[in-house]
């Protein structure tokens, strides 16, 4: 499967959190420890935003993260309020730049880890759901990007959740008349540059994992000897396909069948539910 990181609070360098931390993003690409997969070497890619609120910038590589030089370069000089970083273990698609997370549309970025079951047998059904005025710009082949643009035909830039419950349902409904038991198997993340939706959900009900730092206030109190939690802001929230080190205190599972919202204020989570088309989805 995947690797996948969100961040959103005060700047900081992008390799900060890409490889600083004992078990960083780029650690993971070698050794993820609760992935299917150990090894995540089919590219990799980062989103962010700046503090002018313009639209994201992506950066893609079909090189293994840990090997590219360019993306350390990369990351050492940029610093950013909100990012997501992606490393990729291919499920069946090429290995290409236009098959490398973040995907973006306008001010939006999106990464999956997960797949759509038996993608072969649904891609035609799904893809002629997304709005026609999206379709051109899907540029790669993987269900990840067919994912976004549903998800974005569904209304991801009015509603997220709502959009994402609507997208879910659809697949499992078009899944299930094809034959497939469990469609898909997905932890989401994506973001407008000002608020960061993660999503935990698979048919089976046995999700990958998906987890959210500990308000940073909590985490001070118990570990005051770290220097970079007194330079961040008490909003600042990491989401990560697992851990980046073992910090006692500092991580918390998602729920099963959730989703969660980092934002201005208080952050949310909540249950997630498909929404189907019909009765008995």
């Amino acid at each position: 499967m995947c690797r996948w990181l969100a961040y959103s609070g005060s700047p900081v360098l992008i390799e900060a959190l890409l490889y600083r931390p004992e078990h960083s993003l780029i650690d993971q690409s070698r050794h993820a420890r609760m992935g299917v997969d150990t090894t995540n070497g089919d590219g990799f890619g980062v989103g962010w935003y700046d503090s002018a609120g313009q639209a994201p910038a992506v950066f893609h590589s079909i090189e293994p993260a840990w090997n590219d030089r360019n993306l350390r370069e990369v990351a050492s000089h940029v610093r950013s309020p909100l990012f997501l970083a992606h490393i990729r273990a291919s499920t069946g698609t090429a290995v290409q730049q236009t098959n490398c997370h973040p995907f973006r549309h306008g001010k939006w970025l999106w990464v999956h880890n997960g797949l759509v079951r038996d993608f072969h047998l649904l891609k035609r059904d799904l893809a002629l759901a997304v709005d026609e005025s999206l379709y051109p710009s899907i540029e790669g082949s993987t269900d990840s990007e067919t994912l976004f643009y549903l998800a974005l035909t569904f209304g991801l830039e009015d509603d997220p959740p709502a959009a994402v419950e609507r997208m879910v349902g659809f697949v499992e409904e078009v899944g299930r008349r094809r034959g497939v038991e469990h469609p898909i198997q997905m932890t989401i993340g994506t973001s407008d540059g000002k608020s960061v939706w993660a999503f935990r959900y698979s048919s089976e009900r046995d999700s990958r994992t998906l987890f959210y730092s500990t308000d940073v206030r909590t985490v001070r109190e118990l570990h005051p000897e770290l220097a970079i939690l007194q330079a961040v802001s008490d909003e600042s929230r990491i989401i990560v396909s697992e851990p980046l080190g073992n910090l006692r205190g500092a991580w918390n599972e998602v729920p099963e069948s959730s989703y969660g919202v980092v934002q201005e204020g208080d952050d949310e989570l909540r249950p997630f539910r498909p929404v189907y088309s019909r009765n008995g989805g």
